[in-house]
Order: structure tokens, then sequence, then C-alpha cells
């Protein structure tokens, strides 16, 4: 039996649909749903356990995966099998949650799980934009306990038109890669990158995004009606007492305002705010902390929470100290390790990122193999957090998500600034060593700098920095921070993270928490981040002004050439002697790629030793050398013989040609050591190939002045008619041989 299907279709606008159909696939799940642009079909599924968990928060999970058969392709490695998820599928699974997550109710935490796999690809639909999308479509036909109908996604432009969800084709010409989250009435997350916007251009991309996510909501909404939308279930919720929040908040608000007040260390204000609650807790014996404890807890960092925030709205003044538009004190330092290529320090208060820089041959590209996109990356950022960066101790287990968001996000904010035109592969690797703050905002600005100590000629440094934002939603009074602490990024009502240059935005990260935040507040935050960001700025040109000139003395220099593809199997030789040995002997690494384009072959020289990438390029030639026909040539006696001298051209050595004994002078010569010897340097002209040699001929006559009353020789006759007067000749012969 046909199962019953239910589909609402959205118009994209330029003959793009993208459908939403539930009620075929995957029907034991609380939800699911297909979203289908052009031949990209997106499947998600939800599933909520009904019980709830044993813990303090949402164990949510939102996992995205892409099918290699998807793109009618196998999977790369030994299993043939997908693994571990790709950076790209980690990211996607970011930009879904950071939309998700705050819509659960805050006392929900009954385990939680969006699938969302891609089933069939298109070239011509990027997948991650549709994914948001399709995770809301799924917990709008489900049970759970969800605010409203979100959806995602990306905006570009080109020639100044906004373009909704456009193609990878189109994303190559736009000026504006974004990807935006929201409701039909807030805006919730903002991520991309951008080609040094301003801020109200910003501004205007994020509605139109919005209005286009209004649409996709509303269809979300008549497909749950139509599929008969399912009560919402019932969940053990959190205990409350009102009477004891009361309580708590009357011990702990003055003193924690007291302190906060008074401006202090991370370490130090930690300690103060722990002696408040452990004071609170005395109030209470041991049977009711076992009673009610995990309420004293939350309802102390409630009060906490009040305090910290009245104090920035009422007085202007933060944790640290700091006004609102203060930034926190910042040193720098550039060349710092001394055997790596680049390095740099970049602290700014209880924040500090060491940033390393290693270049490369294209053979160290970063290769990206998704179903949805195969290619490679000639610049990219690694980002580590350790923990002993917050002075804690946990186990390592891998590179996590986390770690690839925020690595990620500094990527975009410099890979602009790297030129077209670097012949390195630059691999960027930040560590962060403190962290009370915007570490990745530190990794941009810690990037920048070892990159132009490596000697990478960026276009213009790029800054970082990150907001944040406390309001009052019935008052309308609101405060704008600069340079956010830690405990400022949990206690707003925004965090969003903008890196740029002088001239304009570069990337941002945005987490909106408070809805209906206007779009004045939002250009007048981003204004603020822009004086920030060119403080900070400032304090990195303080430290080094402009890139180097030129790589450091231990560092690999780069020299790339194009060469005919015939002279390729010649520069390689059978099987790579060649290649080889000329690798070894100069102390050089040399790397040779196809450009189906130009049809030519991209040779990359790199070498520490100037001597050995000139003795490769003098290699590559003497392979390449094609002499012109009717031009002239210095060379140098390498051989004599009975009938000529073996020459070699002085630009081209190893390329040798026979100078017969009939061109050396005009004079007739009968011994070719009269004329030249081992090691003469003369100029010679080229001829070309002889029709009747088939051999390349030079000659140095050609260039002297002939004597006075020279006479040509007459011409020797031809083959053919040599070899008829032959044949008449051993004709007559044989007929004398009959008659005898």
């Amino acid at each position: 039996m046909i199962p019953k299907t239910f589909k609402e279709v959205i118009d994209l606008g330029d003959g793009r649909e993208i459908s939403i159909e539930t009620g075929k696939l995957a029907k034991q799940a609380h939800g699911s749903v297909v979203v289908q642009s052009g031949k990209c079909m997106l499947l998600c599924t939800v599933v909520s356990n009904y019980k709830q968990s044993d813990v303090d928060f949402l164990p949510l999970t939102v996992d995205y995966r892409e099918k290699f058969a998807a793109a009618g392709r196998y999977p790369g490695g030994f299993f043939k099998r997908e693994a571990r998820p790709s950076d790209g599928e980690v990211l996607t699974m970011r930009l879904v949650d950071r939309v998700l997550r705050p819509l659960f109710p805050k006392d929900y935490h009954a385990e939680t799980q969006v699938m969302i796999q891609l089933m069939s690809h298109d070239d011509d639909v990027m997948p991650d934009a549709m994914a948001g999308l399709a995770a809301s479509a799924a917990i709008q036909l489900s049970d759970f306990p969800f605010e409203c109908a979100i959806s995602e996604v990306r905006v570009g432009r080109i020639n100044g038109e906004f373009i909704i969800n456009p193609s990878r084709t189109q994303l190559a010409e736009s000026d504006i890669d974004m990807v935006i989250g929201a409701s039909a009435d807030s805006v919730m997350m903002v991520e991309g990158e951008m080609d040094e916007i301003s801020e109200e251009e910003m501004t205007e991309a994020i509605k139109a995004a919005h209005e286009a996510i209004k649409v996709q909501c509303a269809a979300q909404i008549r497909l749950a009606e139509a599929f008969g939308k399912k009560e919402v279930r019932e969940y053990d919720a959190e205990r409350e007492d009102k009477d004891l929040e009361k309580k708590i908040y009357d011990m702990a608000y003055d003193k924690v305002y007291s302190i906060a007040q008074a401006g202090s260390a991370k370490h130090e204000r930690s300690a103060a705010f722990s002696e408040i609650k452990e004071e609170i807790k005395s109030n209470f014996s041991d049977e009711e902390l076992e009673d009610f404890g995990a309420l004293v807890s939350k309802y102390y960092y409630k009060a906490e929470k009040a305090a910290v925030r009245d104090l920035t709205l009422n007085e202007g003044l933060r944790l640290d100290g700091r006004k609102t538009t203060e930034i926190r004190p910042i040193w720098c330092e550039t060349d710092y390790l001394p055997s790596v290529h680049g390095s740099s320090i970049f602290t700014r208060g209880e924040t500090q990122a060491l940033a390393t820089v290693t270049l490369g041959t294209s053979r160290e590209a970063n290769q990206i193999d998704m179903p949805s996109f195969e290619g490679e990356e000639t610049f990219y950022l690694h980002y580590n957090f350790p923990p002993f960066s917050t002075g804690e101790a946990r186990p390592i287990r891998g590179t996590s998500r986390r770690e690839v968001g925020h690595g990620n996000l500094a990527q975009r904010a410099l890979k602009g600034m790297v030129p077209a035109d670097c012949p390195y592969t630059v691999r960027v690797v930040s560590e962060i060593l403190e962290s009370n703050g915007s570490s990745s905002m530190a990794t941009v600005c810690a990037g920048t700098m070892a990159m132009m100590d490596a000697g990478v000629q960026l276009k213009k440094p790029v800054s970082g920095i990150a907001m944040g934002l406390i309001s009052d939603g019935e008052s309308g009074k609101y405060a704008v921070l600069s340079d956010i602490l830690g405990d400022e990024d949990h206690l707003g009502d925004m965090d969003f993270k903008v890196t740029g240059t002088a001239d304009g935005i570069t990337a941002c990260q945005m987490d909106i928490k408070v809805k209906g935040l206007s779009y004045e507040i939002l250009v007048n935050a981003l204004k603020q981040a822009r004086e920030g960001r060119l403080h900070i700025l400032e304090k990195i040109t303080n430290t080094i002004a402009t890139p180097r000139e030129d790589v450091k003395e231990y560092a690999p220099k780069m020299v790339s050439v194009r060469i005919p593809n015939e002279y390729i199997g010649a520069l390689i030789g059978p099987g790579g002697k060649v290649i080889q040995e000329l690798q070894k002997e100069t102390g050089t690494t040399i790397v040779i790629n196809e450009d189906p384009v130009t049809e030519e072959g991209v040779v990359e020289i790199l070498g520490t030793g100037q001597e050995g990438i000139n003795a490769v390029l003098a290699k590559i030639d003497s392979i390449t050398f094609k002499p012109v026909v009717g031009n002239s040539y210095e060379v140098k006696v390498i051989k004599m013989l009975d009938f000529g001298a073996v020459v070699e051209y002085l630009e081209a050595p190893g390329n040798e040609v026979l100078l017969h004994v009939s061109e050396l002078a005009w004079e007739r010569t009968e011994n070719v050591s009269d004329v030249v010897n081992m090691g003469d340097v003369f100029e010679v002209k080229y001829f070309g190939v002889d029709s009747r040699t088939r051999k390349e001929k030079v000659s140095r006559k050609a260039l002297l002045e002939k004597p006075e009353g020279y006479k040509e020789r007459a011409p020797r006759p031809d083959n053919k008619d040599r070899g008829s007067r032959d044949n008449r000749g051993r004709d007559n012969r044989n007929r004398d041989r009959k008659r005898d």
C-alpha cells in the first residue's frame, strides 16, 4: 500500500523551488521529512526520549552526514565506508545546533537526536543551506516542546543583487557568503565571510535572508497542520520554589554587585563569587541541601547574572572594571620561534594565542573530499584549544567541534587577504595558551602577524573582536560590550565576532539570544565593533607594519615556472630518474602539476638555498630550450671531431649541436683545429633542421664577412640524381659482363 504523503513547495525565484515532504520515509522516527531542491535531497529524522536524562542540560545531538552514493562516488580509504565526519559536515552540524538548542525549554533534558543525511546530490545546489530547514520541519511534525519554526538560508550578492541559496558557481562570483538562521520574528544566528563590506551592507544582507526565512517558516507550519500537528508531550519539569529563589536573590545580589563593581581578574573574581555561594549554602542544613541543593546553585547563578547585568546597564561598568567600549591591554610579538617559517604571539588581557606559519608546495594543500564538494585549499588554518588554557585538567579526545568551528571562522577571516598569486601552500596553526574571551579573534590577529612575519604578502592586515550585548527589553536600555570576557559571553544577550581590515568586514559569527533585536541596535553594535577592530589593528601594525619582503633565511623559497606539456616527460625522466637526481643534487623539492586550461606544466621549486633553485631553473631552461631559426646564439666547443665540432649553447647547458667543418669558415678547412679548439666560445647562426641531413644546422661562417673574390662551390647533386647515375652505371657494367 502506497503511504499517504504531504508536501509543501517554496518558491525561491529564478525557477528554483524547495519542496518539503513527509509520510513516505522513516515513519518510526518522531518526525521525518525529505527536503528537495533540484536533484538534491536531504532526509532529516528527529527522535527524543520520553524519559528525562539525569543531567542539568539538554543532551542534544545534531548530526549531518553526506553519503558518497548521493554523488555516485565511493568513499576514499581502505574500508570504502563513511567514517568520522569531515570538517565540512561538522561545520554544518554547528550551524544547525546553534539555532535549534535555544528553542527547547531550559528544563527539557531528554536525550534528543537530529539526523540529517544527504541522499542525492546536485552540483547546482549547496545542501548545507537547507539543513536548518529540514531539521525544523521534522521537529514541527513531532511532539517535542519546541518554541517555533526556524529556518536557515545562505545569502550571496552578485552585482549588488542578493541571491538566496546561490549555487557554488554563483558563490564564486559573490562578495558575500553568509548563512542566517532565524524564526519568523527574530534573527538568531549569522555566520559567513565577506569581501570587505560595510556594516550597513551586512545588515541589508541579513534582512534579505530573513524575508526568505519567513516564507520557509510559514511552509513548515502549513505542512504540520496538513499532516496533523501532534500535541506537545508532557515531561517532568524542573522543580521550582519562588520563595527560595527570592531568599537567595536577597542574600546574593548586593554582595555579587559589590564584587563585580570592584573590578578584578578572572581567578580572583571566581574565587570571590565561590565564597558567596558557599556562604549562602552554609545557611542550609545538610538535609536541606540534599533535598534542594541544585535549586540553591541554580538561583545563586541567576542572582549573579542579574547583578552583573544591572551593573553594566546602570553604571556602564564591567566585571574587570572596564567601560563598555574599552579594550583590554594588548601586547604582541613576532619572530618568537627561531626554527619556524613565521610566528607571532598575540595577548589581549587573559587571552593569548601563539600562531605559527608553515610554507609548502601544492603537494601540502588540504584535500577536501566530500560528496558535495571536491577540491583543495592552499591556505588553511588549524585551531587548538588545550585544557590548560583555562586552568583545567581534562582528557583530550581528538579535535572538538568547537575547535573546528573557531578555526574555520579565523580561516575565513584571513583567506581573502592571501594573494591569489601566492606561490606557497600556507598552513597557520593557532595554539591557545590562555583563554578568557574570544580566542578565535586572538587567532585572527596572531595569524595576521605570523603570516606577515613569514613573508606572505598579505593584501591588508586583519583584526578581529568579540562583542556582547546586554539589554533590558522593558525599559529599552542596552549596552554593547567591546572585547567581551568569557563570563560576559554567558550572561549576555548576543555574542558576535567580527573581523575585518581597515576598509571593511571579512567575516562574522553571531549568536543572538534575545528576541526581536532591532536592526538599529545591530548596526550600532557593528559600528562599535569597527572602532574596536581599528584599535586592535593599530596594535598589530605597530608590531609589524608590513609583510617581510622575503621569506626567512631558513624558510623555503618558492619559484614557479610553466613549461609546455611536451617537456614534462623529459624533466621527470624514465621512472622519475631525472627529477629525483635533480632534487638530490640541488637539495630542493620539485612538484609538477598539469594545468588543463593552458595545457602547460606548472613546476614548483621549493628550496632553502637560492643556488639549488637556480640549478633547477637552469636544468629546466636546458630541457625546454628551443632555438629560433635565424637567431644567433653563443656556444662553447665541448668536443672535437674530424668532420666538425660539437658545441653547447651557453644559455642552455646540456643542449648540443654539431657545427660541421664546412660551416666553420668561408675558406676550405682541412683540420677543425685550424679554426676552433676545445673551450672556445663564439656565436653561431641557427638555420633549423637541414632537409638533406635531417639534422639541426648551425653556422659560424654565416656570421663572418665573405672574403673578397670568394666563389661558391657547385652544389652537390641531390640523392635522387646521384642514385639515377649510379643505377645507369651499374646497368652498363652488367651488360659488359654478359658480353664477355
